[in-house]
């Protein structure tokens, strides 16, 4: 019993000192952060309005500063090859914004179709399935009219008749694919053919100056590198819509073929019947 109340004679004492300190920690705390303040304010006080304005134009000019960064380079790279090769940016991307947005309305749900012609074939038969695909836009719908158009005379006809208007229609899909072909080659031509230009400029100044200074030289061969580098740019980011467009054919064409052979099947079922 006595070792209890030692034990709990010692707790306590504990805990009072505990509370004590406590109690110091906490009345000194506000002065050490009074300190901390005084000494944030003065560091703001202190602090030149000048720089808190630069700082600010800085965060909010970087847009402007990029645009001026891309000004001057495209001065330096020369008027004329950098321009061509802008204008071949400009055309290519136009040309693939065009094929993008005719794909997109190209693309439409194969299956469903197929169920709905089926359906047709088989509650108005071939005019109400002709009706389905003409209210229906896209390639495949396209290709079942042709083919739903000439069942009468048929299967092997209508065979034939899909697979030319499939040809047609992968005509239409690959359209002016050749011209974006021919601008994601040529831009870097331009920028080669600035950087030739741009060497021979280089030359020419140590023919005259009859010495070879870095100062003589660097102008040349800036222009070089630049032309080179837009160039470059230009085809690169062309390449990636080229192949995107590619590989967006090649889906809709095998829907297409996919498509057609089912279409073949159906018709064949409904003649049976």
């Amino acid at each position: 019993m006595k070792k209890l109340f030692a034990l709990i004679a010692v707790f306590g004492m504990l805990m009072m000192g505990a509370s004590v300190f406590a109690q110091e920690e906490a009345t000194e705390t506000p002065v050490a952060e009074d300190t901390t303040q005084l000494a944030t304010d003065d560091v703001v006080a202190e602090t030149p309005a000048s720089e808190v304005v630069v700082a600010e134009e800085v965060e909010e000019g970087g847009l402007s500063v990029l645009h001026t960064n891309l000004k001057t380079k495209f001065i330096e790279g020369g008027a004329a090859f950098m321009g061509a090769v802008l204008l071949t940016l400009i055309f290519g991307l136009a040309l693939v914004f065009e094929r993008v947005i005719y794909l997109s309305l190209a693309s439409t749900n194969t299956e469903k179709l197929l169920l709905g012609v089926e359906a047709a074939l088989e509650e108005g038969g071939v005019e109400a399935a002709k009706e389905l695909c003409r209210n229906t836009r896209g390639p495949v719908a396209s290709i079942f009219y042709q083919g739903l158009d000439r069942a009468d005379q048929g299967i092997d006809v209508v065979e034939k008749s899909v697979v030319s208007y499939g040809s047609v229609q992968m005509g239409l899909l690959e359209k002016n694919l050749s011209w974006i072909s021919l601008f994601i080659s040529v831009a870097p031509m331009l920028g080669f053919m600035g950087t030739v230009i741009g060497m021979i400029e280089a030359f020419d100044q140590i023919q005259i100056q009859g010495d070879v200074s870095p100062t003589a030289v660097a102008g040349g061969i800036k222009i070089a590198l630049i032309t080179t580098v837009t160039g470059l740019i230009v085809a690169i980011i062309l390449q990636f819509f080229y192949n995107y467009i590619i590989s967006k054919v090649d889906s809709i064409v095998n829907k297409m073929e996919d498509a057609s052979i089912s279409l073949i099947d159906m018709l064949v079922k409904h003649n049976l019947k």
